[in-house]
């Protein structure tokens, strides 16, 4: 395993490139094999492929200002990324919080590459009870609930 010089733990790079990667080729596959069709039943009536373009965040709130969201996703990328830098200069950093904070941080990049490039994010995964999401938002959430679970049982 070659290790970057200035990354003091590139594992949590890994765990990100990995989520950007599945993230943009499930969105490749979903744009070629859904553009002409409007929902593909998987487990019917549970569970739908729909293509949805997501101009807003979570759940379509702040639908239409892709601007202020696309500045927002930046700003708290930055903060993430420059608290991970500053927590993780320890040689022997907890693997589990590298693991949470590569989800995260893959997920809203991946988000991220989609508003940039498209203006939109691409959502698809229709459970019907749900608002349609994508790979990028469960690894996102994933994270985000693995690492409050991380925190919650370090401090016991």
């Amino acid at each position: 395993m070659v290790q970057v010089p200035f990354l003091p733990n590139n594992f949590f790079f890994r765990v990100a490139l990995a989520v950007v990667a599945a993230d943009q080729f499930t969105k490749y596959l979903v744009i070629l094999f859904l553009s002409n069709v409007a929902t593909v039943p998987i487990f019917a009536p549970f569970f739908h492929l729909t293509l949805v373009y997501n101009t807003g965040v979570a759940f379509g709130l702040f639908e239409g200002r892709g601007v202020w969201v696309t500045a927002g996703t930046l700003v708290l990328l930055a903060f993430l990324f420059r608290g991970f830098l500053r927590d993780s200069r320890e040689p022997s950093a907890p693997r589990w919080p590298m693991v949470c904070m590569g989800l995260i941080l893959g997920g809203a990049v991946g988000n991220l590459i989609d508003r940039i490039r498209l203006g939109a994010v691409i959502d698809f995964l229709d459970f019907r009870v749900w608002p349609v999401f994508n790979l990028a938002d469960s690894c996102i959430t994933i994270g985000a609930a693995a690492m409050a679970f991380y925190l919650l049982r370090k401090k016991e």
